[in-house]
């Protein structure tokens, strides 16, 4: 579909139909658009823009990768089909590997999903060697294969566009776990170490900015940048910045909500 630049909605259909193709192309389950578009109202919601809080949550996020012994990040569908190429330069950054990660998990998915990344610039993707994988045995579903060297041997594991159960499963057995969700209620929001209420084709280009920025910060204050975000703390933020957002948009006219 040819989107007409002046389209007053035309970023939001572009990522509309990065998400289609990805599904016409296996890469997105047929579930994936059903949670994109999920995830779309929410980012209304919030002005589909990045707040503050978000960038202290981005901030915060990327201190403890940088801190990790063996930060890894996971890919799903969704992820791998919105934002494969800036994923790739965040990961190199870092120094994380890159894993896919399925809910509907099809091994023949499961490559495509790793061809998507190795076609963009991906090195080597985790997660398809069979040689190499194993069972996170709290999950019942696809979600608990995971790759020896990666996810089952991470300290930090990064979870854009997450489901919950996993979540809680890796805080569980020990594990720290970053989330993107534009959902502050979700399971996944709440589980997580850290939750970056943004949409991740904002937050993974301006975490990379933003790890180019604290590789320069010695170790001590990374540690101390960790440790003081508080996400349950961060997460009341977030519904108190929505709550006082919409009472804002209740009390306007619609002459001024059809100019903003």
């Amino acid at each position: 579909m040819e989107i007409p630049k002046d389209h007053p909605r035309a970023q939001s259909l572009i990522v509309r139909e990065k998400i289609i193709e990805g599904m016409h192309k296996n890469i997105v389950a047929e579930a994936g658009l059903i949670a994109h578009g999920r995830g779309e109202a929410f980012d209304y919601l919030i002005g589909e823009e990045t707040p503050k809080f978000a960038l202290e949550q981005q901030n915060a996020a990327v201190a403890l990768l940088l801190t990790a012994k063996n930060p890894v990040l996971s890919v799903n569908g969704n992820v791998a089909a919105l934002c494969s190429a800036e994923l790739i330069k965040f990961s190199e950054i870092l120094d994380a590997p890159l894993e896919v990660n399925l809910f509907y998990r099809r091994e023949e998915r499961a490559q495509l999903v790793a061809e998507k990344l190795i076609q963009n610039g991906a090195k080597e993707v985790l997660g398809i060697n069979k040689d190499y994988l194993t069972v996170i045995s709290e999950l019942s579903h696809s979600r608990r294969v995971v790759d020896k060297r990666g996810i089952f041997s991470a300290d930090v594991v990064f979870v854009p566009l997450e489901d919950g159960d996993r979540t809680m499963a890796l805080r569980n057995i020990g594990k720290k776990v970053i989330a993107v969700d534009l959902n502050p209620l979700s399971r996944t929001s709440i589980w997580s170490s850290i939750t970056i209420v943004n949409n991740i084709i904002r937050a993974i280009p301006e975490m990379i900015e933003t790890a180019v920025e604290l590789k320069k910060y010695s170790e001590d204050k990374l540690i101390g940048i960790v440790q003081s975000f508080d996400n349950d703390k961060s997460l009341r933020v977030s519904l108190n910045y929505i709550s006082k957002r919409l009472e804002s948009l209740a009390e306007s006219t619609l002459g001024d909500i059809r100019n903003s």
